[in-house]
């Protein structure tokens, strides 16, 4: 009996050591196709399927090519039918064939059976089902564009220019008819038949465009050698990119000086000439942004130190901003979203958005901040707009925007409308900047209260979900444009940054990599996305201004989204940058940089660059590679105060 308790106990040890051993994906057939029509994998017979027919099989995960033979089986009755199987590129289809066709009116069995492996070792359920032939109309069979078969994609991509079609038709054909049927846009062919009239190739008499979106077609002229009419049939298709550099390979450090440099004119030789303030984009006239322009102040710190223009020309240009600022438009305090260059006018920038801007006013004084700290107190030309800047900073009244005291921060407010756009700043998104600066101000402080209600919600703003494996602590569903991780961290350090909400280094981190992780699987198969082409964030796009994000993708890649990623996802971000300015530097690179945006599946690419969009790309950068302008913003006394009474444990 004891002999018998033990052996009982150890099958169960082994049982368990065996249950915490890792297993590999399961194997499942997902779908079945005979040519273009699809299979019954459970219950009834497939009826009606032509003779001449391939099966491809669709699975949950790549085969291992050595089992494939064994563990997939054509049966006729109980007869095993002779076949060749071939897989995909991915591995994850498998095409069954055999030498002619299938007879008519036969029952075919597709059995898998528990031979078959995926290629991490998983076995798969072995299930079998059947599909009855029948001769029938002249159909296509299939299409192999460059020798791969398209099978059912709704957009195919990154076709080779010189480009082969193959055509497997169900019966011979009548070839000065398919002459006749079939057009390729905007192009002459040569046609060749083959395998008695069934197999028909065609090639282009000169190359295709590279990256453009072109259709072939098949009328139903096109007849069988027996005179059989053709349903037809048409494609839509997109070439490859050009994989020649543009320009000359230089260093990772110097495409880094060189991108920074570039993105700086923007806001060195575009600026406001009156105000020194940055032009709200380069189609603007005198319409200048508060926002963009203190991302654009920090940058003449960075274009200083990286030799772009003398510590001279830096000091003249920011005091010729900082006076105009100082006799502009202020409600409390507050800064306009847009004004006029000339007169410091409010420019509305929507209805009832003709008064102060918070949030871009907070983008501001960050930067004035970032600022003060660089310049020398002990220059008096430096000191004289240290000073200006500390009475702009203490002006602001924070406090009003508490709309009478509430415990949260409101966005805007007019003297026309008062609080009629009612919006409040509440996380997660770009402004958490706002609470920080409010929080330390010396003279219009608001309550840990207003932070912890309003801005966090008491918790509320946390997410702590996986995607694509990767835990997002903030924020709505995969952490919504990447410009949340950017503007508020310009000077805002988010190293070590914790508080009892969140790690921002981790939040930031997790928000930029799971946005490249979604780029690259590229769930709705827009074209060029991939590892050189990421990032989802606002910007322009085809049909006019939209804050992209995996939740509200419209197949635009928006190079500032990866480029100011830098200090999260540095390799991810080089990979970026190489590919946008050496393979698509012809249709990116401009004069103040890269253009705001491009949409491949659209043939679209702006035209535009935004300031709101270049000043992060040369900021963090900076701060990828030196911390610059996070060293000198966390030195502020009044902002680790501000940290302090927020509860920020670690900066």
């Amino acid at each position: 009996m004891r002999i018998r308790l033990l052996y009982i106990l150890l099958i169960t040890s082994l049982l368990g050591c065996k249950s915490d051993e890792p297993s590999a994906e399961a194997l499942q057939l997902e779908s079945a196709f005979a040519g273009s029509l699809q299979l019954n994998l459970t219950g009834d017979i497939t009826a009606s399927i032509p003779v001449d027919r391939s099966i491809s099989l669709l699975f949950s995960t790549a085969l291992d090519p050595a089992t494939i033979a064994t563990g997939i089986k054509l049966l006729a009755g109980t007869q095993e039918i002779t076949k060749t199987v071939s897989l995909s590129a991915q591995g994850k289809s498998a095409l069954l064939s055999v030498n002619g066709i299938l007879e008519n009116n036969t029952i075919y069995t597709v059995s898998l059976t528990d031979e078959l492996r995926s290629a991490d070792g998983a076995t798969i359920t072995p299930t079998s089902f059947q599909f009855r032939t029948q001769a029938g109309e002249l159909e296509l069979v299939s299409v192999l564009m460059n020798g791969e078969a398209i099978s059912n994609n709704p957009r195919v991509q990154n076709v080779d220019p010189q480009l082969t079609l193959t055509f497997e038709f169900s019966t011979p054909i009548n070839v000065s008819t398919f002459e006749t049927a079939f057009r390729l846009q905007g192009k002459s062919v040569n046609i060749v038949s083959s395998n008695e009239d069934k197999t028909i190739t065609v090639t282009p008499t000169t190359s295709l465009d590279y990256i453009k979106k072109y259709n072939f077609s098949i009328s139903d002229d096109l007849e069988s050698a027996e005179g059989r009419g053709f349903d037809g049939y048409s494609l839509e298709f997109y070439t490859k990119l050009d994989p020649s550099f543009k320009f000359p390979q230089i260093s990772e450090e110097d495409l880094l000086t060189k991108v920074q440099k570039q993105t700086f004119k923007y806001f060195w030789d575009f600026a406001h000439p009156n105000s020194g303030l940055a032009r709200e984009r380069n189609s603007s006239d005198n319409t200048v942004t508060i926002g963009g322009s203190g991302f654009g102040v920090m940058s003449i710190i960075v274009g200083i130190e990286r030799g772009f223009i003398t510590r001279e020309q830096g000091v003249l240009r920011l005091k010729k901003i900082v006076d105009f600022l100082k006799g502009a438009d202020r409600f409390h305090g507050v800064w306009p979203h847009w004004m006029n260059g000339n007169t410091g006018e409010t420019v509305p920038f929507s209805a009832n958005d003709n008064g102060g801007d918070l949030v871009e006013t907070a983008f501001m004084i960050q930067g004035l901040l970032t600022v003060r700290e660089y310049l020398n107190p002990g220059n008096t030309q430096e000191q004289s707009i240290r000073n200006t800047i500390t009475q702009l900073w203490q002006e602001v009244e924070w406090d009003w925007y508490t709309q009478g005291g509430q415990d949260v921060l409101y966005w805007h407010w007019s003297p026309n409308y008062g609080w009629e756009k009612n919006l409040k700043i509440r996380g997660w998104n770009e402004s958490l900047i706002v609470y920080v600066l409010a929080a330390s101000s010396p003279t219009h402080p608001i309550s840990a209260s207003v932070y912890n209600e309003g801005w966090a919600r008491n918790g509320d703003m946390a997410n702590n979900n996986e995607y694509y494996n990767i835990q997002l602590p903030l924020g709505s569903s995969f952490g919504g444009p990447l410009f949340f991780s950017h503007y508020s961290f310009l000077g805002l350090d988010p190293r070590n940054l914790q508080d009892q909400y969140a790690n921002y280094w981790n939040q930031n981190v997790a928000h930029a990599k799971i946005n490249h992780a979604y780029s690259v699987a590229n769930p709705k198969n827009f074209v060029g996305y991939g590892e050189g082409a990421w990032g989802l964030t606002a910007s322009d796009n085809h049909n006019g201004y939209s804050a992209h994000s995996p939740t509200n993708d419209l197949g635009v890649i928006t190079p500032t989204a990866a480029l100011s990623s830098f200090p999260y996802t540095p390799e991810e971000s080089m990979t970026a940058l190489k590919h946008f300015y050496y393979i698509m530097g012809d249709k990116l690179w401009g004069e103040y940089g890269f253009y705001d945006a491009f949409n491949l599946t659209e043939n679209w690419y702006a035209s535009s660059t935004l300031a709101i969009d270049q000043g992060p790309i040369i900021l963090m950068i900076e701060n990828y590679r030196s911390a610059l302008l996070w060293n000198l913003f966390m030195k502020n006394e009044e902002i680790s105060d501000g940290l302090d009474k927020l509860g920020f444990t670690s900066y």
